[in-house]
């Protein structure tokens, strides 16, 4: 078995941020856009990232208070982490291009 990377003090905070990032962007969307265009699939997509988000911020945590499976929650927290960051780049494309 592997060592952990230490990688989840990291993702706890960040994903943390990036949960409210999310949160903030839905809210700004629905006070500015009238159409429910693209606006409806980037609210969408950023609620799908904030849960994915979230759970990148539990295993991470789980992660930092397990003893016997800390780098399984760390792999876990790590591949949600970039999911989410991957979902974020797909609604700022759809936001900034409006491609739907």
């Amino acid at each position: 078995m592997r060592n952990p990377n230490n990688l989840s003090g990291h993702i706890l905070p960040t994903s943390g941020a990036m949960l409210g990032v999310c949160m903030t962007v839905i809210s700004i969307v629905k006070l500015t856009q009238t159409n429910r265009g693209v606006a409806y699939w980037v609210d969408d997509l950023l609620a799908l990232d904030a849960l994915i988000f979230l759970a990148s911020s539990i295993f991470s945590y789980l992660s930092i208070r397990s003893n016997s499976k800390t780098v399984y929650f760390e792999d876990i927290a790590d591949k949600f982490f970039m999911l989410a960051l991957i979902c974020m780049g797909a609604a700022v494309l759809l936001l900034t291009y409006e491609i739907v």
